[in-house]
């Protein structure tokens, strides 16, 4: 019988979200804050002697030669030489489209997963290179700490937060980031932080926040109405929204007033990637 392993992909907030410029090669310059959060995905995989790399749950209608858990089995496989393969079977719970690095969770879970399994022995600064070559979100959960980012999204340094409590909703849309980060509306020269740890962390923004609140008014809608608990905020380049609290009580309170209308979750904040100290 196949023995497949179990591993948690979680998703991550934008805390703070600045583009500061925009490369010759035309990828843009971030200055962000990324924060775990217990809500995740559930990769399983299985060794297998044949080469083969085998997504069992495709997503309808996808080419499951393009998923990133996929293509990531399939990078490890080749800068490494293993001769293995694995079977891999993916449980969603992270929407897509939402701004919440599902995918890129997902990724980052197999590489540090199958590090082990086939015994590779490659250290985490590689693998969080491999990451990059799938997207600029993948080497933050490789990292594995809360992370004051900039660069693409690579140049990453640790950072402590509090044990917060979120409000997320999830207006129903799916945003392409591609068509966000390419709109004329968006700023591209917001200033850097000068003193990281102070600014990142009391700052609240994201520059992709307003052209979304354009573009879809359904955002709109969401952030007016979870901005009258606090200051709400948009998570990567959308869709999903989000309130900070201290508390679960707290959280649970404005979820329930908010849940009649709006599907979303409470999610707790995390130290660090629940596959942190396996890495």
């Amino acid at each position: 019988m196949t023995q497949f392993h179990s591993y948690p992909a979680p998703a991550k907030l934008n805390l703070t979200l600045k583009i500061t410029g925009r490369r010759p090669d035309g990828y843009h310059l971030l200055e962000t804050v990324f924060r775990f959060i217990d809500l995740a995905d559930t990769v399983e995989l299985a060794v297998r002697d044949d080469g083969v790399i085998e997504l069992e749950t495709p997503i309808p209608g996808v080419d499951p030669d393009t998923d990133l858990t996929v293509r990531a089995a399939r990078l490890l496989q080749q800068a490494s030489g293993v001769r293995l393969g694995a079977s891999i079977r993916l449980t969603k719970r992270i929407p897509m489209g939402g701004g919440l690095g599902g995918g890129s969770s997902d990724a980052a879970t197999v590489l540090l997963a199958l590090n082990k399994l086939w015994g590779t022995g490659l250290s985490r600064e590689a693998l969080m290179a491999l990451g990059l070559r799938l997207g600029a979100d993948v080497p933050v959960f490789v990292f594995g700490q809360n992370a004051f980012a900039t660069g693409v999204g690579e140049e990453l340094t640790a950072l402590e937060l509090p044990e917060n409590w979120y409000v997320v909703l999830r207006p129903d849309v799916h945003i392409p980031t591609a068509q966000i980060f390419s709109s004329p509306l968006l700023t591209r020269n917001s200033p850097p932080s000068i003193m990281r740890t102070l600014e990142t962390t009391q700052q609240r923004r994201n520059d992709m926040q307003g052209v979304v609140r354009q573009i879809y008014p359904v955002v709109d809608r969401a952030l007016t109405e979870l901005s009258e608990y606090g200051p709400a905020l948009m998570t990567g380049s959308g869709s999903c929204i989000f309130l900070e609290c201290e508390t679960q009580d707290q959280a649970s309170k404005v979820f329930e007033q908010l849940s009649k209308k709006w599907r979303g979750f409470v999610a707790k904040g995390l130290a660090n990637h629940p596959l942190f100290d396996k890495g």
